[in-house]
């Protein structure tokens, strides 16, 4: 059995790699949830980096129906080589193209399927599904052929919790909530992606973020990626740390709301740091 035990560029914790293993083990979907930034999407990056086993990710819109992720019966193609009379037009299998589920139950070797914030999509889209996920398998109409998993994929499921998942669809999963990192996990986060990172430049960093998550003034609190990104602009600007917590640079890297910026103008016009606030 296949037994993930984390990846360089991605920290986990021991509670998130037994729900990676169980999962695994029991042969279930792995339903993570989390603020927006913690990591969840990389997570199934991390597994298919370290199981070495190729990840194909279905990315979900407010559009898109579970049908897709199965197949695609394209008619139009085929109305078209009718018309003039291209290929063999009885051949209804050539018209078939395979989605993301369709791509992970038959690939010739065991892959990582990530289904990207489900959450996104209508209330019946899990629904639609129950079978494909349970059983590994569906059926072609067209083709009246079942589509049986080759090697069970290890299926992650991705959820920002815009909307309540089905009860059936939540019995079907393992369940893992990613708390947001505190400051020794998130100083360990940035080690991870920042080797050669100042150390005084990560603790005045880590301080600056942490305070303003704090602020019960700000809308939209900045992320894991957020702060990643605002470390990278800080290195590569060679600002001084010293004052950081007042000057606040490139605060657009990590707030993207303006009533947040203009909190951040505020005080930095009145002089405050952050801990003044």
């Amino acid at each position: 059995m296949n037994v993930f035990k984390g990846s360089d560029d991605y920290v986990v914790t021991k509670e998130l790699m037994n729900a990676v293993n169980v999962s695994i083990a029991l042969q279930k979907p792995l339903l993570i949830k989390g603020e927006p930034g913690t990591g969840k999407t990389m997570l199934a990056e991390s597994i298919s980096k370290a199981l070495d086993m190729d990840l194909i990710i279905w990315g979900i819109k407010s559009t898109t129906k579970a049908q897709e992720g199965l197949y695609v019966y394209d008619t139009v193609q085929r109305l078209y080589d009718s018309q003039f009379e291209e290929g063999n037009v009885s051949d209804i299998k050539q018209y078939i193209k395979l989605g993301k589920l369709g791509e992970a139950f038959t690939s010739d070797r065991q892959v990582v399927l990530l289904i990207d914030e489900i959450d996104k999509a209508d209330l019946e889209f899990p629904n639609d599904l129950l079978w494909e996920l349970d059983k590994m398998e569906f059926y072609i109409n067209e083709t009246k052929e079942t589509i049986k998993t080759k090697h069970r994929p290890i299926v992650i499921i991705t959820s920002n919790a815009e909307k309540e998942l089905p009860d059936a669809f939540l019995r079907r999963c393992i369940f893992h909530y990613i708390e947001f990192p505190d400051a020794e996990k998130m100083e360990e986060i940035i080690n991870v992606h920042f080797g050669n990172i100042d150390q005084k430049l990560c603790q005045k960093a880590l301080e600056a973020f942490y305070e303003i998550r704090k602020m019960d003034e700000i809308q939209k609190k900045p992320s894991t990626s957020e702060l990643l990104d605002w470390i990278q602009a800080l290195m590569i600007s060679g600002v001084d740390i010293e004052n950081l917590s007042s000057e606040m640079p490139f605060v657009g890297v990590l707030l993207k709301k303006n009533q947040d910026i203009d909190v951040m103008h505020e005080i930095k016009e009145k002089g405050y740091s952050l801990k003044r606030w």
